[in-house]
């Protein structure tokens, strides 16, 4: 299956594909990257694409400035709260957090041990704000996501799957409000 695709080149690694609110489908490639590579990609990734493409619009309004506002209060109490609960569990110390409004992650860790999560956590399921926290720490051993890295948040959230399963099907709907 074709797509019309837009693609951006920059200084990254790796290839990603994105699709926009508004159904446009963007490959994000590093700057070397060969066109036939990138169609390749396109191709493999095309169920994937159709998928998205074949979603309904987000049925729920746009969150307004005030809403954003009340979601970055609420995460910014409960979510340091979660990773104070759970780092210890998991056996790592973390750097900041910080609490932001993003449109495609829920979460990230850096290489420093600094930590990111995305205020609309305050609108998935508890048991899916502790996956994401989990999952975030158990980065600080495992920057990547290797089985090592799997097996460690399994042994600190069994039921992983689900919540994974959950932010698929539920989340996207969460992330179109921003």
């Amino acid at each position: 299956m074709k797509f019309d695709a837009q693609v951006i080149r920059s200084s990254r690694r790796t290839v990603a594909v994105e699709i926009t609110r508004d159904r446009r489908v963007l490959v994000r490639a590093p700057l070397r990257m060969k066109d036939r590579d990138i169609e390749t990609f396109l191709e493999l990734k095309s169920p994937w694409i159709a998928a998205h493409l074949a979603r309904p619009a987000a049925t729920q309004p746009p969150l307004t400035e005030a809403e954003k506002a009340a979601l970055m209060a609420a995460a910014r109490e409960d979510i340091p709260r979660r990773v104070a609960q759970f780092a210890p569990q998991v056996g790592v110390s973390v750097g900041l957090i910080t609490i932001r409004c993003q449109h495609t992650r829920w979460g990230s860790c850096s290489s420093k041990g600094n930590l990111n999560f995305n205020c609309l956590l305050m609108l998935c399921p508890e048991w899916v704000r502790d996956y994401v926290v989990i999952h975030e720490l158990c980065h600080r051993c495992e920057m990547n996501h290797s089985p090592r890295f799997w097996a460690l948040v399994a042994a600190n959230c069994p039921d992983y799957n689900a919540a994974r399963r959950w932010l698929k099907t539920q989340g996207c709907a969460i992330m179109e409000r921003v």
